[in-house]
């Protein structure tokens, strides 16, 4: 089993770059293995929430970051062109060292492709865009031109210099089990359940397995992570509070966090319940911790729970 992987997103939505790179500087201090942004054109719920773009984010922490891992979660495929899009990985790859995991999905909200010009199609074909869009990524970053042409993805001549200085590993986010799954047993190198797919993770991953065993790929070959919230504090007592505002605050976006895997309460209960997470195969956590100011629980998390697992 690999080694336990903790990751936590960095603050993006209503903050500003100042606020993104201190804690981005601080979680790296911290211990924490890798920093991730979610990939929105506009605040989930409203064009008017500000947000800040992704790529352009990660590039920015790449350059002021030395050691931790940096990803997406997720990129929707059909948000950019797909050959761009590869570019600019491969372009924040080399500012970062060798440091990025692509993070890709299907994409739901119809508004930040619409409004910037780009059609927003069925979950089928965007499912079809994601496909194509991991095959062109995996073929550009190692080959050294490449022409392909898909259902939704062309590309003719296509060079891509400089190459990622490592190939960087493809995350795939998402829950859909007849199709979503399936591309991940295909082509991922991590599979990311969804917060609100949280309760079901031990399902999940049995539906990746056999699609792992079914296409003949060693199904210890893709590592299992989950997108979850944490919801951490000194004692059980002062974490109560903390849990029912959550639940109100994120309703089941977020999972809920008072369900049988949420990872919320005191560090000894946040660390039991990491442990629930280990004994069903996932070894990495994209974590979100709860709190305007998410260093101060972090804190605890790396203090508290952290040594507990390196």
């Amino acid at each position: 089993m690999p080694a336990v992987h903790f990751g936590v997103t960095v603050p993006q939505i209503k903050r500003t770059f100042e606020e993104s790179r201190a804690a981005a500087t601080e979680f790296e201090a911290m211990g924490f293995d890798s920093l991730w942004v979610c990939d929105h054109l506009y605040g989930p719920q409203a064009p008017q929430i500000p947000i800040l773009e992704a790529w352009s984010l990660l590039a920015a922490i790449a350059a002021i970051t030395e050691r931790v891992e940096l990803g997406t979660l997720v990129t929707p495929a059909g948000m950019r062109n797909p050959a761009q899009l590869g570019k600019v990985i491969a372009t924040v790859d080399n500012i970062a060292g060798g440091r990025v995991i692509a993070g890709l999905g299907a994409g739901w909200m119809a508004r930040e492709f619409t409004d910037f010009g780009v059609p927003f199609l069925s979950t089928g074909q965007r499912l079809g865009q994601l496909r194509e869009t991991v095959e062109l990524l995996k073929r550009m970053w190692t080959e050294p031109e490449v022409t392909y042409e898909g259902k939704y993805v062309q590309a003719r001549n296509l060079v891509c210099e400089p190459k990622p200085v490592r190939k960087p590993p493809i995350l795939i986010g998402g829950a859909g089990e007849k199709v979503t799954l399936k591309l991940a047993a295909k082509e991922a190198d991590i599979w990311n359940n969804m917060a609100v797919h949280h309760h079901a993770l031990e399902h999940k991953t049995a539906v990746l397995k056999q699609h792992c065993e079914a296409i003949g790929r060693p199904f210890d070959e893709i590592v299992v992570s989950q997108q979850c919230l944490v919801t951490i504090a000194p004692n059980d007592e002062a974490a109560g509070p903390m849990i029912e505002t959550a639940k109100k605050i994120f309703g089941g976006h977020m999972g809920d966090p008072t369900g049988p895997l949420a990872i919320a309460g005191s560090p000894q209960r946040v660390r039991e319940q990491i442990q629930k997470h280990i004994d069903l195969g996932c070894t990495m956590f994209i974590i979100e911790f709860f709190g305007r100011d998410t260093r101060e629980p972090a804190r605890l998390f790396a203090k508290e729970v952290l040594p507990h697992f390196k």
